[in-house]
């Protein structure tokens, strides 16, 4: 357990609640929240600044917690880096929305990013020699598997893209992205899984499909927020 004591950040003050080793991060605070409220026992708060609302709880008898993040790649760094290097967070688990790319994944449908694919330059502060294979956490990733087999959930693992673009002045990128085999696009697992590597933590993005960018569908925000229960229920199982 990483216990908060007087530690703080401009962006998270926990006044003494304890942080769990993991933590959930969906990207939406109010799914944070419904998530505390609908699933974990003996809850408390640790976070409201910015809105970014945090909680801490016991799911099945273990301490976990849940909170938003934002959207995109720089507010997912902030978050993640100070629960990592700050508060001792160990396991990183984001829960959140994506836009399919390929013509058989469809409206919720889950999807483990497996790699993380990126148009984002979070990476260059590294001054790496070369190029990076941004990837999840294996252990994670096989624990989560093993969840959803269990539970008979149907799961893709794969490539995806986390790009820092929602409205691309280049109407061909995502297509060429789909042609390379990549399953859907969001905007947060590649900060995400830097951190987490270059700390020698565990990260993990489980994705539910919210939206098939090729076709025009999509979940309602309401949907978005309540009906990604599947998701939910494999990361809380990772506590």
């Amino acid at each position: 357990m990483s216990t908060a004591q007087n530690k703080e950040t401009p962006h998270i003050k926990p006044n003494g609640a304890e942080i769990a080793e993991t933590i959930l991060l969906p990207g939406d605070p109010l799914r944070a929240k419904f998530i505390a409220e609908t699933y974990l026992e003996d809850v408390v708060q640790f976070n409201e600044i910015r809105g970014m609302l945090g909680y801490t709880g016991t799911f099945n008898g273990k301490k976990i917690s849940v909170m938003g993040t934002g959207m995109g790649a720089p507010s997912m760094a902030i978050y993640s880096w100070e629960l990592i290097n700050i508060f001792g967070v160990k396991n990183l688990i984001r829960i959140g929305s994506a836009g399919s790319i390929q013509d058989d994944l469809n409206l919720y449908d889950i999807v483990f990013a497996l790699g993380s694919s990126t148009d984002s330059n979070y990476m260059h502060q590294y001054n790496l020699p070369g190029n990076y294979s941004i990837t999840a956490s294996y252990d994670l990733l096989e624990q989560a598997k093993k969840v959803a087999d269990d539970k008979g959930q149907k799961v893709r693992v794969g490539n995806v893209l986390s790009s820092d673009i929602f409205y691309n002045a280049d109407e061909t990128a995502m297509q060429k992205w789909s042609d390379m085999g990549l399953l859907c696009a969001e905007m947060e697992s590649a900060a995400l899984y830097l951190n987490a590597a270059h700390a020698g933590v565990n990260a993990l993005c489980i994705l539910t499909i919210s939206d098939h960018i090729f076709r025009g569908e999509q979940a309602s925000q309401e949907e978005r927020q309540t009906a990604f229960t599947n998701m939910m229920e494999i990361a809380l199982e990772l506590a």
